[in-house]
C-alpha cells in the first residue's frame, strides 16, 4: 500500500498553548510553506471553530483543519452552518473533521450517548447532505432534522474528515468519510494497520467521490538539544512509553525518513505535533519548512 504522491506536511497547534500564541504560530506556518495547520477542540481548552477561523484570517494560503469536532457536543445543523460559512469565506482552505470525542469529556457535559457509532454514522450522513445543499429530514436515533436546508451551502461540498481509533471507527471513517484523522502517538505498525482498515473500507464504501481517501497521521516530534528527552517525556501524556520508536527526535533527515515510512503505508498527510515543553515553536516550524520539506520535495 503506497501513496502515489508525496505526503502533505503540516503542524498542529495543540491547545496546551494559550490562544494568544496562535497568531505568530499560524503566520510562521504560512510563511514556512507548510501545507496544513491543524487545530484541536479539546475539552475544556479551546474552541476548534473559533481557533480555525482566527488562523484562516491570520494567514494567506495554508489550509487549516480542525481535528476534530466532537459530534455529541455539537448539533449537526450548527456544524454544517459553520463549515459552509468558513468554506465560502476561505474557499478551499478549511478542512473539517468530526468524531466521537473523548467519552469521559462527553459525560462531563451531559452529552455522552449510548451508541457513539450510531451517532457518528447518522451525523456523517446528515452533514454530507446538508453541505451538498439538500433539504434534509431525518428521524434517527440521535440525529433529528425537519426540512433543514442551508441558505448558503458551500459552492462545492468540501471533503469531510472523520476521526477514529478502534477498528470499527476506522472502518466507518473509511466508508463514510473523504478522509480519516488518526490519533497521536501511534507507532508505525499501528499506523499501517489503521491504513489497511481504512483503505479497504474506502474502496468498498460510499463516500462522496471527492478524490482518493486522505489519511492524516500526527507525529509528536522534537529537534535540537534534548530532543529525545523531550519526546520521551511527552509520550506518557498520550498513553505511550518511551523506547518503542514512537515519535520523532532528531535532525531533518530523521524527520524525513519517518514521514516517508508513513507515506509508504498509505498516509497522505503528516502533521508534526510539538512537545508541550517545546522551547521555540516558531523555530520548529521554520525547521520544518526550510530543512524537512526540501528533503521530501526531492523525492517527488
Amino acid at each position: 500500500m503506497t501513496s502515489t504522491a508525496g505526503p502533505q506536511l503540516g503542524v498542529a497547534f495543540v491547545p496546551n498553548q494559550p490562544p494568544e500564541r496562535l497568531r505568530s504560530f499560524a503566520q510562521a506556518a504560512d510563511a514556512a510553506g507548510l501545507d496544513e495547520l491543524w487545530v484541536w477542540e479539546d475539552c475544556f481548552k479551546e474552541s476548534g471553530i473559533a481557533t480555525a477561523t482566527a488562523a484562516l484570517a491570520f494567514t494567506e494560503r495554508i489550509r487549516v483543519g480542525v481535528g476534530l469536532l466532537p459530534v455529541p457536543l455539537r448539533n449537526v445543523a450548527l456544524v454544517a452552518m459553520e463549515i459552509a460559512t468558513l468554506d465560502r469565506l476561505f474557499p478551499g482552505r478549511f478542512v473539517a473533521g468530526v468524531g466521537h470525542g473523548v467519552q469521559e469529556w462527553m459525560a462531563q457535559v451531559g452529552a455522552r450517548v449510548e451508541s457513539p457509532m450510531t451517532l457518528l454514522r447518522e451525523y456523517a450522513v446528515a452533514l454530507r447532505r446538508l453541505l451538498a445543499g439538500e433539504e434534509v429530514t431525518m428521524d434517527g436515533r440521535y440525529v433529528r432534522l425537519d426540512r433543514v436546508r442551508l441558505d448558503w451551502p458551500p459552492n462545492r461540498p468540501p471533503a469531510l474528515m472523520l476521526g477514529g481509533a478502534g477498528p470499527k471507527s476506522l472502518e466507518l471513517a473509511g466508508r463514510l468519510g473523504d478522509g480519516t484523522l488518526l490519533g497521536a502517538a501511534l507507532g508505525d505498525d499501528q499506523v499501517e494497520s489503521a491504513c489497511r482498515i481504512i483503505t479497504a473500507a474506502a474502496e468498498a464504501g460510499s463516500a462522496s467521490g471527492a478524490g482518493p481517501h486522505k489519511i492524516v497521521a500526527t507525529q509528536i516530534a522534537a529537534t535540537g538539544p534534548g530532543a529525545q528527552r523531550r519526546v520521551d517525556a511527552e509520550l506518557p501524556r498520550w498513553g505511550q512509553v518511551a523506547g518503542l520508536g514512537i515519535a520523532i527526535a532528531g535532525d531533518a533527515r530523521v524527520f524525513a525518513a519517518s514521514i516517508r515510512r508513513l507515506a509508504e503505508v498509505g498516509v497522505t498527510s503528516v502533521v508534526i505535533q510539538p512537545t508541550e515543553d517545546e522551547p521555540d515553536l516558531e523555530g520548529l516550524i521554520h525547521f520544518l519548512g526550510s530543512e524537512v520539506r526540501p528533503l521530501l520535495a526531492a523525492d517527488q
